[in-house]
């Protein structure tokens, strides 16, 4: 669906602080003083050259004058209505700020960032409010020229000051990433009205210029800062396709396209963005989501339930071809999805305790009784692409990286060999009991009574899963009941979307079951979900509290690659470490993108290769 200040600082960012109308006099004050600071505004003959796009790595596919986008219907009619459903709720829409459960529908429906994706490349950036980038070959700097004809949706132009705003913003009051990357940051210099230039305290990061050009942008003349993080149902003003037409808190969000769109015939835009109205309609029970869509109150889904995919569709409307299933192949990682491990809380601190479970969740059974063979056991962070451990044995590259990590990393990860535990699909599989039980001895547990309990503190092992859909809940109680022939007897807590949030965001949790999605290109959010900082940081992804060095040496060297083969190498050496950690005991993906769709809805024939998006899509009345 939707995917997704620094005035002139160094070292104490994070502990510089802003508000109220200072906010604004103080960026008003650098626009005048920076220029003049690093002398006349223009371009100086060291510069690098300005470019219509940029690649993390190589070149980008299309040339200056290309004129749609791959995936994109150039004739695409515009109209209609897109009716999509969601599972859960919200309590608020600004998914810049720390606090809230905000949906995807701000950015870029609403905000729109200087760069624009494309779906099509691993990672490659070409213009939108930002015409045109320019960074040299080390990437220690980033300069970004805004478009002219940019106009928020009040006629305002869209200006180099706007961004200065917006990135002073997100660094005081915004979510962590912001704040990691303003640490990178030495100095920010307005060069003329319509230039920006991000000079970084060192070279060699390769993904950070393409990281601030995702930057959304919001208007400086129409922003409180002060309320930035209370804006609750209260959309911003943006310079992006549509506006807010309605929202029904909890429930809905209605979007109108606007006719005024200043690039609605810009080639990264065109034959996008086709509906008139987009309707986003939470779901507390995905079962009545579910029926919402067959029912034809909803009019595209994404299916991620085998059940349901073979046997839920067996309706006239699918017979007669009013509805369209389609399995669509996406060539990115396939990530991770799993029992997410607190590794902050006993008795998850123990990596022995954490890999027994992975001998006690019968992957096997669950997947024939439940799921009809249908999936696919994960058994890599990046499952099926080259960047898995999966491809090969450990190469000089990786290492150099993994250090003194290496020889402590079992022979299987070492030589790309391991799996998961294969059970013999019965629920109680003696060979893999037997595992768990000496891993459960090593760590000083022993069955007493009939339950698992540790000799020393007679404490017994048990801990809390939490979770928020039902579908969740059923392979959660598929679990306990594995464990409960241990003596294990893990809780299983349904809560409801808003607690489940607030408390996963600050760590408060035993067990989750959640999804680590992957790109084509891993980069920055990797730091945010494995690296040491993370951990300690109330609101990032890593839920686990992965703190290895050996982690954010792979993080660095990844971010740092200058070639495919050297990003290729840090990646593998990641994926060992969090492998060898246990931290996800890993559970299953879908070999394909299953997406079900009324007929008056329709796609283009060319599906982006590395995402899926229902952006391409228009109306087509009468079908």
């Amino acid at each position: 669906m939707v995917r997704a200040g620094v005035l002139a600082y160094s070292a104490s960012m994070t502990e510089w602080r802003i508000t109220g109308r200072i906010f604004g006099l103080a960026a008003a004050l650098v626009a005048l003083v920076l220029p003049l600071a690093c002398g006349l505004p223009g371009a100086r003959a060291e510069d690098a050259p300005h470019r219509h796009a940029i690649a993390m790595h190589g070149e980008p596919a299309l040339t200056p004058d290309f004129p749609h986008m791959p995936y994109a219907n150039p004739n695409a009619p515009k109209g209609g209505q897109l009716r999509m459903g969601i599972a859960g709720s919200f309590d608020a829409i600004n998914t810049m700020a720390i606090k809230g459960n905000a949906p995807r529908a701000l950015v870029p429906y609403i905000v729109q960032p200087l760069m624009m994706r494309s779906d099509d490349e691993p990672f490659t950036l070409y213009g939108l409010l930002a015409q045109t980038i320019a960074t040299p070959a080390d990437r220690s700097y980033v300069e970004f020229r805004m478009d002219p004809r940019a106009r928020f949706s009040d006629g305002t132009p869209v200006g180099a000051k706007d961004v200065l705003f917006s990135w002073s913003l997100f660094t005081a009051r915004g979510r962590p990433n912001y704040r990691r990357n303003a640490e990178k940051v030495a100095k920010v210099e307005l060069r003329d009205p319509m230039t920006i230039r991000f000079t970084f305290k060192s070279a060699g990061d390769q993904e950070l210029p393409l990281i601030l050009a995702m930057m959304p942008v919001l208007p400086e003349h129409a922003t409180d800062p002060e309320k930035f993080e209370r804006m609750g149902f209260t959309p911003f003003l943006g310079s992006g396709p549509y506006l807010v037409e309605n929202i029904e808190p909890g429930a809905r969000i209605v979007l109108k396209r606007r006719d005024d769109y200043w690039a609605k015939d810009l080639p990264v835009h065109r034959g996008l963005y086709n509906f008139d109205t987009i309707s986003l309609d939470f779901f507390r029970d995905s079962n009545t989501l579910f029926e919402a869509f067959k029912t034809g109150l909803l009019d595209v889904r994404t299916e991620i339930d085998p059940t349901k995919w073979r046997e839920g569709y067996d309706i006239p409307a699918v017979h007669e071809g009013r509805i369209v299933r389609e399995s669509i192949p996406v060539r990115v990682p396939k990530g991770m999805s799993g029992f997410i491990f607190n590794s902050r809380r006993k008795p998850l601190d123990d990596i022995r305790v954490r890999e027994a479970m992975f001998y006690l969740f019968d992957f096997e059974w669950l997947n024939r009784n439940l799921f009809a063979n249908v999936y696919r056991r994960t058994s890599s962070f990046f499952d099926e692409s080259d960047l898995s451990f999966h491809a090969g044995p450990v190469d000089e590259r990786e290492k150099s990286i993994l250090g003194d990590a290496l020889e402590k990393l079992p022979p299987a990860i070492r030589d790309g060999s391991w799996k998961p535990p294969v059970t013999d699909g019965s629920g109680r599989d003696r060979n893999v009991i037997r595992h768990a039980l000496r891993l459960l001895d090593e760590a000083g547990y022993a069955i007493r009574d009939g339950v698992m309990t540790h000799r020393t503190s007679g404490q017994p092992l048990t801990f809390e899963i939490m979770v928020t859909t039902r579908e969740k809940e059923r392979i959660a109680l598929a679990f306990a009941d594995g464990l409960a022939q241990l003596g294990i007897q893990p809780r299983v807590r349904l809560v409801d979307s808003s607690q489940y949030w607030a408390r996963v965001r600050n760590f408060e949790f035993d067990t989750i079951v959640e999804g680590y999605v992957v790109g084509a290109s891993p980069g920055q959010e990797q730091a945010n979900r494995w690296s040491s900082a993370a951990a300690g940081n109330p609101g990032t992804l890593n839920w686990a509290g992965v703190r290895v060095p050996a982690v954010d040496r792979a993080i660095e060297a990844m971010l740092a690659a200058r070639s495919r083969e050297e990003f290729v190498a840090a990646v593998r050496a990641l994926d060992r470490l969090l492998v060898a950690g246990h931290y996800v005991l890993p559970l299953y993906h879908l070999p394909d993108k299953w997406v079900a769709r009324w007929r008056h809805i329709a796609r283009p024939a060319h599906s982006a290769a590395y995402d899926f998006q229902y952006d391409s899509f228009w109306f087509q009345p009468n079908h």
